[in-house]
């Protein structure tokens, strides 16, 4: 084999390098195809993502999709804040781009914007692979085989968690199913502890609805907390009910926003508490049980929490108690509207 010149070296096969024209032939048409339009998708995915993202936090929406009038975009939960931090400062809410005014009324859903964010590819973050975003959840909670799940047999003490395509062979191996009675009786004892626990307020609700004396205030529709400034320096807004009767008594119910903080507009997570207070004179103590619950016009879901105070001339105000929201959210959604609705039933437990 003749040797090449040394002024001419032979290029290695990492260097040769191919005309573009040459290249173009020999790759085929539908392979160039799917590369361009994977490139084209790829870029439209990430340039929507970054137009159709809330204005505030920069993220996708997750659920409804708010704009002010010149067409930008709020999530949901943004939006309420936004309207909520307005309420606490006693101004007008405006729009974080254009700072046009916005509220409940002038704010509308943009529909198209909440289809389009929905249908967006997403990542699982279990198994890593894309769905669009509306089915995610279902994918990552019941069909995701990567997905953290537990045993069958924890109800008597398995403390197994790993992925579901594992559960079936661990559950098969688990030894918790061929333990004696004696060996899990510690284990079905605290889950009867526990469950009489989460049962032990309808019970005593039960129990208080049997009493001769019950009243269910309701002002006509239901109790409205209106907002109000304090006097000081710093005026702080809190809710006021008008007065109402009950057991021969006036009544009225105060609720503040992060009681205990300056101003609540500094922090993201917020707390209503309320208070139930005795207005008029009583000769006798007051033992009194309540329980605060939704109204007809209430948005929010509240737990079943029971509260009690004796009420007396000494003491004719209750402590404060936290509003018992089931979702901790929902205090900026009642914070943005012009009223807290609620209906509270009172029990006179005093024989």
């Amino acid at each position: 084999m003749a040797e090449a010149p040394e002024s001419e070296p032979v290029p290695c096969s990492s260097e040769t390098e191919v005309p573009s024209d040459t290249k173009d032939v020999d790759e085929p048409l539908t392979k160039k195809r799917k590369i361009n339009d994977k490139e084209t998708s790829d870029k439209l995915e990430h340039r929507l993502g970054g137009i159709l993202c809330c204005a505030v936090c920069l993220d996708l929406p997750q659920a409804a999709v708010y704009q002010c009038s010149n067409g930008h975009l709020m999530c949901a939960p943004c939006f309420t804040h936004l309207l909520a931090d307005a309420r606490l400062r006693d101004e007008a809410a405006t729009c974080p781009n254009c700072r046009v005014e916005i509220s409940k009324t002038s704010a509308s859903r943009n529909l198209a914007v909440e289809k389009t964010v929905s249908e967006l590819p997403s990542e699982c973050k279990y198994c890593t692979c894309v769905f669009p975003r509306h089915s995610l959840q279902h994918h990552e909670e019941n069909t995701c085989e990567e997905r953290l799940t537990g045993c069958r047999y924890a109800c008597i003490g398995c403390p197994w968690l790993g992925p579901a395509h594992e559960a079936a062979a661990h559950e098969a191996a688990c030894a918790h199913p061929r333990k004696s009675a004696a060996d899990v009786v510690s284990v079905l004892a605290e889950r009867e502890r526990r469950a009489k626990e989460a049962n032990a307020v309808y019970n005593q609700v039960l129990d208080l609805l049997s009493y001769e004396k019950i009243t269910f205030n309701e002002c006509t529709a239901d109790l409205q907390l209106k907002p109000y400034r304090t006097e000081e320096f710093v005026h702080k807004l809190y809710y006021e009910t008008s007065r109402f009767s009950a057991f021969g008594h006036q009544w009225v119910v105060k609720a503040f926003v992060n009681k205990n903080q300056r101003d609540p507009t500094q922090s993201s997570q917020r707390e209503i508490t309320y208070q139930l207070i005795l207005k008029s004179k009583t000769v006798l103590a007051l033992g009194v049980q309540w329980l605060a619950l939704r109204g007809p016009y209430g948005e929010a879901r509240l737990r079943a929490q029971l509260r009690a105070h004796a009420f007396s001339d000494d003491a004719p105000d209750a402590p404060p108690h936290a509003l018992p929201l089931a979702d901790d959210n929902d205090t900026n959604r009642l914070l943005s509207n012009k009223a807290i609705h609620f209906r509270l039933i009172m029990f006179l437990t005093s024989k």
